[in-house]
């Protein structure tokens, strides 16, 4: 099953594996994708979907070193060259939409991270200065809140100029959609805070807004709930994502991207609320093998993966042949040159296409 095509709104994937985004900070400082990231995506074109990393819609949504973003016309002309290369190679590729939120830092960005509110979260951040604390970010008004929904569709339709299938709206791990959502970074007075239809009022907006510029099959989004991470507490998730899930359900989307819950029952309930296709991912669950065989199972459409397609850009062949798998060397993960980033060896097969 983990090899059989997929309809995915009109784009066949060969099959039901999907590269997970992954940062990994090698755009040029002005946020144009850097000379190596065509060849590193075209590399791993044979995953039925390719998401990419998180690309920022504009300088404000910019929290990290070395990101790239789809906010200039040289940011589309880069990943042009992206695009290309993996469709020649015979790929499919969506762009993550990522706006850091309240996770940034000035030495990276220039000015101050932006959040539903004024609330410093307990992190740190890898800056040119070393590692430091994510300082108090400021709090957008509802004009501001209403502009950044703008910058994620504006960012969309250059996603779609520079040849990308499609776009996946980043709403978990932390970042700013995800900030809306949780009750101890979102502390507003406005309608994007305050019950559980305002705080999940901005994602629904956003999707809605980027499907109807771009087309809802071409638009997907990823969730983490009750996850933990970035600081976020989340204590009602069990209120909150069914309400998300739900409204999102109406708007057509080509999938929904799930980073499994700590709760299964949660994880449950969102399986039976969730029309369309849905991506899971499981960071807990060790072997690809077993990630596929776990969620496939689970009713899961499409399964994503990360450090194992960072390790071995033919992931899905050595999973099919039952080959060894390189193991992933996370100290190149972030920045550097090349190593760690598109030398890792692809199988060599014999004539008779067995492993050598």
């Amino acid at each position: 099953m983990p090899f059989n095509t997929f309809d995915l709104g009109g784009l066949r994937l060969p099959n039901r594996l999907v590269m997970a985004p992954m940062t990994r900070s090698r755009a040029y400082v002005d946020g144009i994708p850097s000379s190596l990231t065509a060849l590193y995506y075209a590399q791993r074109a044979s995953a039925g979907l390719i998401v990419t990393e998180g690309i920022q819609p504009s300088d404000a949504g910019k929290g990290y070193m070395n990101t790239p973003g789809l906010h200039t016309d040289e940011q589309v002309a880069g990943w042009r060259e992206v695009t290309d290369a993996v469709h020649a190679a015979g790929g499919r590729i969506f762009a993550q939409i990522m706006h850091s939120g309240r996770i940034g830092h000035p030495d990276n960005t220039g000015h101050l991270p932006v959040a539903p509110s004024a609330v410093r979260p307990a992190a740190q951040i890898f800056t040119p200065n070393g590692l430091l604390d994510v300082p108090e970010p400021v709090e957008l008004s509802t004009a501001e809140v209403e502009a950044t929904v703008q910058d994620f569709v504006n960012a969309a339709r250059r996603a779609i100029e520079a040849g990308f299938d499609g776009v996946e709206l980043h709403g978990a791990n932390g970042y700013l959609i995800h900030q809306f959502l949780s009750q101890n970074a979102n502390l507003r007075d406005d309608r994007f805070g305050g019950s559980v239809e305002n705080r999940i009022r901005f994602a629904v907006e956003t999707a809605e807004a980027v499907a109807e510029a771009i087309g809802s099959s071409r638009t997907g989004i990823r969730i983490s709930p009750a996850t933990g991470v970035q600081d976020l507490v989340e204590d009602d998730a069990h209120e909150v994502y069914p309400a998300l899930v739900s409204a999102l359900a109406g708007l057509d989307l080509a999938y929904l991207h799930l980073v499994a819950s700590p709760s299964d029952e949660l994880n449950r309930r969102i399986r039976e609320l969730w029309p369309n296709t849905l991506i899971a991912n499981d960071p807990s669950a060790g072997q690809p093998a077993e990630a596929l065989d776990r969620w496939l199972d689970r009713g899961a459409d499409l399964v994503s993966l990360g450090q194992y397609f960072l390790a071995n850009p033919d992931l899905p062949l050595r999973l099919r042949l039952g080959a060894p798998l390189n193991e992933p060397d996370l100290s190149t993960a972030f920045g550097g040159d090349h190593r760690g980033y598109t030398d890792y060896p692809a199988l060599a097969l014999h004539p008779a296409g067995e492993p050598a």
